[in-house]
């Protein structure tokens, strides 16, 4: 008798798509090739039952298209759940573009992919992520009426970065009310873990409040600007989860709360902007309630961002979107709270509640 093995590369092969571990029931995924561009993109489209689905568009080097594709879907997914727990009537859906932002973005490759973006009537709406800024949002907005986060001076609510800084915030405080007693973030420690516009932002707003701030990326330049221009130390160590920190706070790219990670971390709190923080959903969150660390979960303390360009398609101020954004720091509480009561871990207790909404929708339709 012979046992077939299936490797992992040909369940790749054979499943390309329905077979990869993020696909989680997505409604569409699309791949778009413009050959005079350069253009290669991936759009996901998780869920439409709350409305059409809104998410940004990253612009990354992937080592591969696997990984392109892995990525868009986990992305697309938190996109669902974002605009869920925080009340909005859109869906989740994400686009990524391969290649590297600095050298291979062109005008004429933005207008391509809005070309593509529009193809989809309405289904998806892009907006701004890693690798992008207001001004390509600007030029997808010469092809089609379907993209957020354009420049103010266009009737757009503009740079979603410190409004995604300013939901964190109020995250991260929430989160050390919760185990600290108080949410005074002056004099704690918090490492800041990558600090594009997003992380420097919040930076800002720890500087303010008077806490301890350790930054770390991988970009030297941006390490001496950021430190120079707000007083914040330069993590020199060669590990971040071994530092002496009240606050781990990763903004960069996800899964970096692993196996790994887990075994060392000494922060008592997590509380960033990055996406998918969890490398296993399940099994790390729950590690970390049973390690007593609290953990904000990602998709609801960054939503300040979808909040801002949410603006655009409703109609409401500045002051509305501050509002809501603020709101972050009730519902992050009321999650914690959840969580205690069915001793579950907090990313459960907030997939729950974004969950429950969706059902009680598509019940009305």
């Amino acid at each position: 008798m012979t046992v077939d093995v299936v490797k992992a590369d040909d369940l790749k092969k054979s499943a390309p798509v329905f077979g990869q571990l993020s696909f989680d029931d997505h409604e569409q995924v699309v791949f778009c090739n413009d050959k005079d561009t350069g253009l290669k993109a991936i759009i996901g489209i998780h869920n439409t039952v709350l409305g059409p689905a809104l998410g940004g568009t990253r612009m990354w080097n992937y080592e591969n298209e696997w990984d392109a594709l892995n990525d868009v879907l986990r992305l697309s997914r938190g996109m669902t759940f974002k605009s869920a727990i925080t009340g909005l009537n859109l869906g989740g859906g994400k686009a990524v573009i391969l290649g590297d932002a600095k050298t291979q973005k062109t005008p004429a490759l933005m207008r391509r992919f809005g070309e593509f973006v529009h193809s989809l009537s309405g289904k998806y709406i892009t907006a701004e992520d890693v690798g992008m800024e207001t001004s390509d949002m600007d030029l997808v907005r010469e092809v089609t009426p379907f993209v957020t986060g354009i420049s103010e001076d266009r009737g757009g609510a503009g740079n979603p970065s410190p409004i995604t800084a300013y939901g964190v915030f109020m995250g991260m405080k929430a989160a050390a009310y919760y185990k600290f007693g108080n949410d005074h973030l002056e004099g704690k420690k918090i490492l800041v873990q990558g600090i594009g516009h997003v992380g420097e932002a919040l930076v800002e707003h720890l500087t303010h409040e008077g806490a301890e701030i350790y930054i770390s990326d991988i970009n030297e330049e941006r390490l001496n600007f950021v430190s120079s221009r707000y007083g914040a130390k330069i993590f020199e160590g060669a590990d971040v989860y071994n530092a002496d920190v009240d606050i781990y706070a990763p903004c960069a790219l996800g899964a970096t709360v692993n196996d790994e990670a887990l075994e060392r971390l000494k922060a008592k709190v997590i509380a960033g902007a990055a996406n998918n923080q969890l490398a296993d959903e399940l099994k790390h969150g729950t590690e970390l309630r049973n390690k007593g660390i609290v953990y904000a979960p990602d998709f609801l303390i960054n939503a300040g961002g979808i909040i801002n360009v949410y603006a655009e398609l409703e109609g409401y101020d500045k002051k509305e979107i501050c509002r809501k954004t603020e709101n972050i720091y009730n519902t992050t509480l009321e999650i914690f709270k959840k969580a205690d009561s069915a001793d579950i871990s907090t990313h459960a207790a907030a997939l729950q509640i974004a969950k429950q909404r969706i059902e009680d929708r598509k019940k009305l339709q």
